[in-house]
């Protein structure tokens, strides 16, 4: 969307009879594909290659990833209709969102021993939830009861960032 802003194309499809939320669709279900095949290569490879055990259902996990690929997804739309320039959206992307994330996701750092403000504040990263839904389900072998909360988070905030993203396009016009 950022390219489209540059290059002067936004206004063109701004413009059409396409509804706004048309638009941000048609700009993500390219990446969606994209990620999906990336997301079975790698469950492959990690299975086959690296022997690593899926305990749990896997239709669970795959539709657990999904929705955090349609999350990632959702903020890069976000970023792209608040921000004018490429360079800016990767910055953002990159820098200001890659940072927190690997500190406060629970990626590295476990979240109980992080000082409370900051277990606070990895309430707002969605790769906290995806992360602790994807260990209960690959390793602790659980059902999507037990995955069911994480699953509501990651989703509420697919909701709101598709939301902020539509209206952020809606106000444009």
């Amino acid at each position: 969307i950022v390219r489209e802003k540059e290059r002067g194309t936004m206004e063109v499809l701004l413009a059409s009879p396409l509804k706004p939320g048309t638009v941000l669709i048609s700009k993500t279900v390219p990446y969606l594909a994209l990620s999906f095949i990336n997301l079975i290569t790698i469950l492959l490879l990690s299975y086959f290659v690296l022997d690593v055990p899926i305990q749990g259902n896997l239709a669970l996990l795959i539709a657990v990833s999904v929705l955090f690929i349609f999350l990632a997804l959702s903020l890069g739309l976000l970023i792209s209709t608040l921000v004018q320039t490429q360079v800016t959206a990767v910055l953002i992307s990159g820098i200001g969102l890659m940072m927190p994330t690997l500190i406060l996701s629970g990626m590295i750092f476990p979240i109980d021993n992080m000082p409370e403000p900051l277990q606070w504040a990895s309430s707002v990263v969605p790769a906290r939830w995806y992360i602790a839904a994807v260990k209960k389900v690959m390793i602790e072998g659980l059902g999507f009861t037990h995955v069911a909360k994480e699953v509501g988070i990651l989703a509420g905030m697919v909701v709101f960032l598709i939301g902020a993203s539509i209206a952020k396009i809606k106000n444009r016009l």
